[in-house]
């Protein structure tokens, strides 16, 4: 990589709100003066983001379609589309003959699913060949992907299988909270089963390296309990005792810096974390993580009856690509209506940025 890095950013789901998202983060300027975007996804569904954007937002982007990177042009106000087409232009409603466009109304569906899953596919081919410095993802639907016959949980089980990963984790962002998760997209019976000693122990070695990788130069690890209490010495549980203080131990050891030296209770990690204890904190679960970073980064409006923020962002660690990604789903029940919020990808984008950057300085041994 020389110059500024070539971000490649998927559409997400067709008939979802990434395709407003991705029009509204690159009418920011600034993206374009960090970075080179390209967008990868449908004509179809852009043209109509696109039409939805000048009539709504007074928003006046071009479209330059291409087949290759190596076709974009990388300027600001021309969003550079790696078409797939795999949206007829019949089935994106046309908003042309609409004072104001509507919601699409359409939800998770086949055609959709199947979209969305090939930009993914494209976007991680292209990483893995270097024709692309880092990737970033909208949203897509896991019902609708599986609809479409690719039985995967999530994006970053798709990232793990087409990049040959085996140990990797999720993390989430907002600001300087950080969370990396021992397990995700499992129930939470599963969820319990899964706080194992040599899982806690690689999510903590994860949780170190994506750190440094930020620019932390010594990070400060938080360990959630699983329990309540962490367990009470065993009373509500022996996780803590048995897998998480050995994980913690080892990782101790090998010169990780883990202030508590031990497994702090999941009801006070958050406000510790939040008071700058740590730089990351690994949880135990799915929820355990999501629910304080979307309890700090979404913000819904009452009065206005919207969301003024809807920020934070999705890391998948441990891949030999770049993959950071929003932190929100689909929205089809307002896509098409120009209401998405674009703060989140836009965040996205800004990780993608410092990590590509890290991996040039890394690699050409100069600053960024």
């Amino acid at each position: 990589m020389t110059g500024k890095p070539v971000i490649g950013i998927t559409m997400g789901d067709p008939f979802g709100n990434g395709p407003e998202i991705t029009v509204r983060a690159l009418a920011d300027r600034e993206i374009y003066e960090r970075c080179n975007p390209i967008v990868i996804g449908d004509a179809s569904s852009m043209k109509y983001a696109l039409k939805v954007a000048e009539k709504i937002l007074n928003i006046n982007l071009k479209l330059h379609v291409i087949k290759n990177v190596d076709e974009a042009v990388f300027q600001y106000g021309t969003i550079d589309l790696l078409d797939l087409a795999l949206v007829p232009a019949g089935e994106i409603p046309d908003s042309s003959d609409q004072a104001v466009p509507r919601p699409f109304g359409i939800g998770a569906c086949k055609t959709g699913g199947e979209a969305s899953f090939q930009y993914v596919k494209k976007v991680i081919e292209l990483a893995m060949a270097q024709k692309v410095d880092a990737t970033v993802t909208n949203a897509l639907s896991k019902e609708a992907i599986n609809m479409a016959g690719h039985h995967y949980s999530g994006h970053t089980e798709i990232y793990a299988e087409f990049t040959g990963t085996e140990k990797y984790t999720m993390m989430l962002a907002h600001n300087d909270l950080r969370v990396v998760h021992v397990s995700t997209h499992v129930s939470l019976r599963e969820a319990c089963d899964r706080v194992k000693k040599e899982r806690v122990l690689e999510c903590i070695r994860i949780a170190n390296e994506g750190c440094l990788a930020l620019g932390i130069e010594n990070p400060r690890i938080g360990v959630a309990g699983l329990n309540p209490h962490c367990g009470e010495n065993g009373m509500f549980g022996r996780e803590e005792l048995e897998e998480i203080q050995p994980a913690i131990d080892q990782a101790m050891s090998e010169g990780i810096c883990i202030p508590e030296k031990g497994p702090t209770p999941p009801d006070t990690i958050f406000s510790k974390a939040l008071g700058g204890w740590y730089d990351i904190v690994v949880v135990m679960y799915h929820d355990q993580g999501h629910i304080p970073l979307k309890i700090k980064g979404f913000v819904y409006n009452r009065e206005k009856g919207h969301w003024d923020a809807v920020a934070g962002i999705n890391v998948t660690l441990g891949l030999p690509i770049i993959r950071a990604s929003v932190d929100h789903g689909t929205g089809f029940g307002h896509a098409g209506s120009g209401r998405a919020n674009e703060l989140s990808l836009k965040n996205a984008v800004d990780y993608a940025i410092i990590l590509a950057n890290h991996n040039q300085s890394q690699e050409g041994g100069t600053e960024p």
